[in-house]
């Protein structure tokens, strides 16, 4: 385990072990933790889960180690902000390495209807692991006392994970939880694994619960999708599970999205918000609006959508003007929408106008300034934007070609 985690995040564990072992409560870092540790990944974090009250563990590290705690008593967790000495000194900010470590108390869930968030109580260690998502994520290792390195491996995670299978832990997982179909097929793209055909078996019985996500639910697991390097792939399976119409029906015809035919390796494209614009900008205005009812973008992603959604409607009307009309319609677009779509375009045409758009006429600006206009003795005002777009126009088109000839031009129409 030492060989996973960075030098400061192992030190922070050993002091969270110490800890626990000196107040006698059985400490454990648990699922997606001890997944990857099997798999040989590095960790950046860990999930800690302790067989009591996590709460009192984390009050009193802060209080011999500094830090504060903020306490979520419903749940019986504790987030321990650390103390400047406890988090890593590099110099830059690096957000793989949290400046707080979560405490949870082992705990066990029931669901009282389908696709809603369950109740918790504190339970047991074995409760906690039967609580999770899938067997290769319901393992456990101890770590306090003389029992570090005890494996807890009550559900067979470690054997399915040797074979490479994802698989729920009981038959009625997926409806409990539907965002747990998505996971699954994130983690089978994630590490090449294949879901379990049983776990397959139990998709179709719990597909009609996945419209009673909450949109921030659902959304949060598209998001982590899309912010895979294998993301088309997810999707694309997504889609052969008929997981996606549910959510939306404009998410039906994943295999008519941009991204779906995405074959660049532009390091701009492999991010999450230009992977939700190559993946929904052939809806339509309305379309874009429906489907953000239904999961609620944020406002900087929606105004990029909306602004993809309409360039992409209207990408024939670039051809046959001029630059200078060229620029005087796509100054209406967000910027970002524009680089994403111009990627996408197949038509050479038009993704040649695009591309000159974005590496010159854009950027294009008449040497003449307000100042110069004011020195002229013309009163501030419209009047300025008019002259000044009249001289950009002029650059654009050809016009003009030197300084000389732009300031003949300004002589004549000022």
């Amino acid at each position: 385990m030492e060989q996973s985690l960075t030098e400061d995040r192992w030190g922070l564990l050993q002091l969270v072990r110490e800890e626990a072992t000196q107040r006698g409560l059985p400490l454990y870092v648990v699922g997606g933790s001890v997944r990857d540790l099997v798999l040989g990944r590095r960790l950046s974090d860990f999930d800690l889960t302790v067989e009591g009250d996590a709460t009192t563990l984390a009050g009193s590290l802060a209080s011999k180690h500094g830090g504060e705690v903020t306490i979520h008593s419903k749940f019986g967790t504790a987030k321990w902000f650390l103390p400047g000495h406890l988090t890593p000194n590099t110099g830059t900010p690096d957000p793989s390495t949290p400046d707080t470590l979560d405490l949870i108390s082992a705990r066990s869930e029931t669901y009282k209807s389908p696709a809603v968030l369950p109740t918790v109580k504190r339970d047991s260690i074995v409760d906690d692991l039967r609580r999770r998502d899938f067997t290769i994520n319901a393992l456990a290792v101890r770590l306090d006392g003389s029992h570090f390195g005890e494996l807890r491996d009550d559900l067979n995670g470690m054997e399915d994970l040797q074979k490479g299978i994802v698989r729920i832990l009981h038959p009625r997982s997926f409806i409990d939880d539907p965002t747990r179909m998505y996971r699954a097929v994130r983690y089978e793209g994630r590490y090449e694994f294949k879901i379990a055909e049983d776990t397959l078996a139990r998709i179709p019985e719990a597909r009609p619960f996945v419209e009673k996500l909450s949109a921030q639910r659902i959304r949060h697991e598209l998001d982590l999708i899309l912010d895979e390097p294998n993301a088309v792939s997810m999707l694309r399976r997504l889609a052969g599970l008929d997981l996606l119409a549910p959510i939306h029906p404009a998410l039906a015809n994943f295999g008519q999205s941009n991204l779906a035919a995405l074959k660049s390796d532009d390091p701009s494209l492999q991010n999450r918000n230009p992977r939700w614009v190559l993946w929904l900008m052939h809806l339509t205005e309305h379309e874009i609006k429906s489907l953000n009812k239904r999961l609620h973008f944020r406002a900087d992603l929606l105004k990029i959508l909306r602004s993809a959604s309409l360039l992409n409607a209207n990408l024939t009307a670039l051809l046959g003007l001029k630059p200078s009309q060229v620029v005087e319609l796509l100054e209406e677009y967000s910027i970002k929408a524009l680089e994403v779509v111009s990627s996408a375009v197949q038509d050479e045409k038009v993704k040649d106008i695009l591309t000159k758009y974005l590496s010159e006429w854009w950027y294009l600006r008449p040497k003449t300034t307000g100042d110069d206009l004011k020195k002229r003795g013309i009163p501030p005002g419209p009047k300025y934007t008019e002259i000044l777009r009249r001289l950009r126009a002029a650059w654009l088109d050809g016009e003009v070609k030197t300084e000389a000839e732009e300031k003949a031009l300004l002589n004549s129409i000022s």
